[in-house]
């Protein structure tokens, strides 16, 4: 198999890629990810994806021959606001507060750019994840232990934070920020073959 550009620092991104036996390189792509009031929510995944890729073509050599770059950007939508990774404790607090108790929808869009043909294909993948009500000791809790960082919405699905999870229907794997299905049948659309 071909190696593919990973355009992301996400350890759960790396370790499904393993999962699938993908050889990948990790080039993080510097982006801005500031949401403007301007955006859609449900276009912001897509929008990041897709610049992340952008970003990975203009920083590898001009000379480069590249083959495959796949992105993933993952955001939580909650009452039509954009739950994305908290900045600090307090809004992680904040956002796991809002959270608890009620069902959100998680969105995560995947890019895949093919070198053969120059262009970027996208996938999104919409699940619904509903918490159980928490107490303020139990957010605290949470939230000291850290997962939060770098965590859209503040919590990692995969980790701690299944405590508190009353149901999930969609994608887990979305949840956590690569949802394998869509990423099998978009590669498989390529042309990149997991079975030979």
């Amino acid at each position: 198999m071909e190696p593919i550009i990973l355009a992301s620092s996400s350890p759960r991104r790396q370790d499904i890629l393993k999962m699938l036996h993908i050889p990948y390189q990790v080039v993080m792509p510097n982006i801005d990810e500031t949401i403007s009031e301007r955006m859609q929510a449900e276009d912001v995944p897509e929008l990041f994806a897709r610049e992340k890729i952008a970003a990975v073509i203009r920083m590898l050599s001009s000379n480069r021959e590249i083959a495959w770059i796949l992105a993933a950007d993952t955001v939580i939508l909650f009452g039509g606001k954009i739950f994305g990774k908290p900045s600090d404790q307090d809004t992680a607090i904040h956002f796991l507060s809002e959270l608890q108790g009620r069902t959100h929808a998680v969105k995560t869009v995947i890019a895949l750019y093919n070198g053969k043909t120059r262009s970027v294909s996208t996938r999104a993948s919409i699940t619904n994840v509903t918490f159980k009500p928490m107490s303020d000791k139990e957010i605290n809790w949470y939230v000291e232990t850290g997962e939060w960082h770098g965590a859209a919405g503040g919590y990692r699905i995969q980790s701690l934070a299944s405590c508190f999870i009353d149901s999930i229907h969609g994608s887990t794997s979305g949840v956590e920020g690569l949802p394998i299905s869509e990423l099998y049948d978009m590669l498989k659309e390529q042309g990149y073959s997991l079975t030979e």
